[in-house]
Order: structure tokens, then sequence, then C-alpha cells
């Protein structure tokens, strides 16, 4: 993925569009911090400090998983939602979190609350961006049910704990990037990192037990080329 020969270089940056895409894909997609990435570098010849990277990453990372949120394809018409609680700066937060059948994260909100408003303005951002699902799957808090009475959507709402085991997953990485970071330091924030975060592992999402070798190494390749073709789109 990364290319030092490159001649692609951005007004104002000192090394080239491949290197600085390279190290917005490793902090999103690998469990590393900054000084992490800083390392990946220095071994692969490029000497970077991590505060530059840092920057990197607030200037590129949401253009860049906004053109990737652009080419996705439809999701399923079953959803999954579920919320699980984050601390920042000593406060209690709710990270609200959507993904389809497939596993493929469909949005996800940092609120104060997990209440029926709260779940309302998720659904709601859910519906605007994707239409109307078949099945919303969720557990047992009421609140869900109560906001979809609210906005008068017809769909088959299944509360069951056992059922949404689909989502449960898709909150690990999340802890694991929370104990990396040492915590969300706002809500924004978190928003925001977790927003480019999600984006990024549904393009490199593997699925290897559905595909055969050959399969696997095409859907590797493309997503690399999409990310590096959404990289260069942003920086024209």
């Amino acid at each position: 993925m990364i290319c030092t020969n490159s001649s692609s270089r951005l007004k104002g940056h000192r090394f080239p569009l491949p290197i600085i895409s390279y190290a917005v894909w490793a902090y999103h997609r690998i469990a590393l911090s900054l000084r992490d990435v800083e390392e990946l570098l220095s071994e692969r010849g490029v000497v970077v400090s991590y505060e530059t990277i840092r920057a990197w990453v607030g200037k590129f990372g949401s253009g860049i998983s906004k053109r990737i949120r652009a080419r996705r394809n439809p999701p399923s018409d079953k959803w999954h939602l579920d919320e699980v609680v984050i601390s920042i700066r000593g406060v209690k937060h709710w990270l609200w979190r959507a993904v389809d059948s497939n596993g493929e994260v469909l949005d996800i909100l940092v609120q104060t609350r997990r209440n029926t408003r709260a779940a309302k303005r998720l659904i709601s951002r859910l519906i605007t961006r994707w239409g109307e699902p078949r099945v919303i799957v969720t557990d047992k808090l009421r609140s869900y049910g109560a906001a979809l009475r609210k906005l008068e959507i017809s769909v088959d709402h299944r509360a069951h704990k056992g059922l949404n085991n689909r989502i449960e997953g898709s909150h690990r990485p999340t802890r694991k990037r929370e104990k990396i970071q040492g915590r969300f330091k706002s809500a924004r924030q978190a928003q925001k990192f977790l927003s480019i975060h999600d984006e990024t592992a549904n393009l490199f999402r593997p699925g290897r037990n559905k595909m055969t070798a050959s399969e696997y190494r095409n859907k590797r390749t493309t997503a690399f080329e999409t990310w590096n073709r959404c990289a260069e789109e942003l920086a024209a």
C-alpha cells in the first residue's frame, strides 16, 4: 500500500500522498496509537513525528471515510440496534450503534442519554440515510419501541436479547481503541473517530470464512484500491 517513490505530493506537505494515506489507514484500521504508527513508519524509513500523524488523521480521515461511505452498497433490510456505555472525562455517555444482518456498521451516535429521545434520534438518522428496513432487532430496552411508535413506521420490531448477538461483537473494537487512547477526550472526538473507524472496518471487513482464497485476495486488493482512490480524490 505504501510507496515512498511516488511523486504525488500535496501542497504544504513534505511527504507524498501514499505515505499520508498509509498512516491514516493504519491508525484507523489497526489497534495502534499515534506513537505506534510513528514507529511503524520509522521501520519503513519514514521519519515523522506522531504529532504530524495526528494532523494527517484530523485533516484527511473524515474526508476519506465520507467518500468510502458514498461508495457503499445499500444495507440488508434487517437491522440490529444496541447501546453501550462509555466514559468521557468521568461522565457516562452512551454509544448507540446500528449494524445490518451482514455485520456492517450503518451508523453510530454518541449521546448522553439512554432514553426514547436518544433512540428516536438514532433511528431517524438511519431512516433518513438508508430508508425503512423490514426488521429491527433490539434488546429489551423499552425506548426502542416507544421511539418506533413516535416515528410511526411499520417495521417488524423484535425485542429479544438473544437475537441481538450480531451487534454485540461490533462493540469489541471500540473497547480496544478506548483502552489504547486512554479513553475518549470528548463526545465530539469519540463521534468523529468512531465514525471513521467503523467505516474503515466496513471497507476491510474480510468475511474470510465465506470466500475462497482467490476471492479473499481480490477483495483485499479492491479495498486498498478504494481507500487510495478516495485519498486521491480528497487531495485533488
